[in-house]
């Protein structure tokens, strides 16, 4: 396993000063996360401009591309697939083998997420890419039993796990999601409490020692990807150099 960070940890950066702004951070590898709605290159632009973006990108400032994560917004199926395929396309120039995609909203028909996954697993796995779904809250990854459900009716299937989504908002304590542990290709950290979405780290309620012990134990071996958001509660500086150390130490 290595420990690795998003870029929208600085999305109200410009990409390469936040690409920058990770390398003074010691980080060496990087989580590239394209969002139709965020501030970044967008999946859309992508497409429209691949090989010009491949080039941009060649510059990684030391880091390392260890993955990408995507979110495509649009309703035309055909448009969907040629920006993801862009993106694949863009993975592969890159050498990453890892893409996250967005699950569907809370309450979206399961028979045409299983049919839009089936598409981009096709062609993902074509392209020697190992597809993971991103666990959130209010989309359909939220159900642990659901999850297990898409990973069975789509073989290569994995998931982006995020813990945070089981622990906020679960008054009744965190979600179990270690039957999900075997599907996991990639990872995203921050510390959360059941009533605070982020907190310092530290002052949540993630164990990273038994959680990377258990994903060591069902033979995980790639990134760790922190994913802290800027706030005015927290030293956004401070705690993803805080998370970086804390992981590197559980790592050796």
């Amino acid at each position: 396993m290595f420990v690795s960070a998003t870029t929208t940890c600085f999305r109200d950066l410009p990409l390469d000063q936040a690409l920058e702004k990770l390398a003074d951070l010691e980080y060496s590898n990087v989580e590239l996360i394209f969002y139709e709605s965020g501030n970044h290159l967008k999946p859309s632009m992508i497409a429209d401009q691949l090989y010009d973006t491949a080039q941009s990108l060649k510059n990684m400032y030391r880091l390392v591309p260890s993955a990408i994560s995507l979110e495509i917004i649009t309703d035309n199926e055909t448009e969907y697939l040629r920006q993801f395929l862009a993106c694949c396309k863009l993975a592969k120039a890159l050498k990453i083998v890892t893409v996250t995609l967005r699950a569907a909203e809370w309450g979206a028909p399961f028979n045409l997420e299983v049919e839009r996954l089936q598409k981009c697993t096709f062609i993902a796995s074509n392209r020697g890419i190992t597809l993971g779904l991103l666990t959130e809250r209010g989309r359909i990854t939220e159900d642990v039993e659901t999850v297990r459900a898409l990973c069975k009716n789509v073989p290569g299937l994995h998931i982006t796990l995020d813990p945070s989504h089981y622990i906020y908002g679960y008054k009744d304590g965190p979600q179990n999601y270690e039957s999900l542990l075997d599907q996991v290709c990639h990872v995203h950290l921050r510390d959360t409490r059941v009533d605070k979405f982020q907190v310092c780290v530290g002052q949540g309620e993630i164990e990273y020692g038994r959680l990377l012990s258990q994903l060591q134990n069902k033979g995980y071996n790639r990134g760790l990807s922190v994913d802290i958001q800027m706030a005015d509660d927290i030293n956004l500086t401070v705690e993803m150099r805080k998370m970086r150390l804390l992981l590197e130490s559980l790592l050796q």
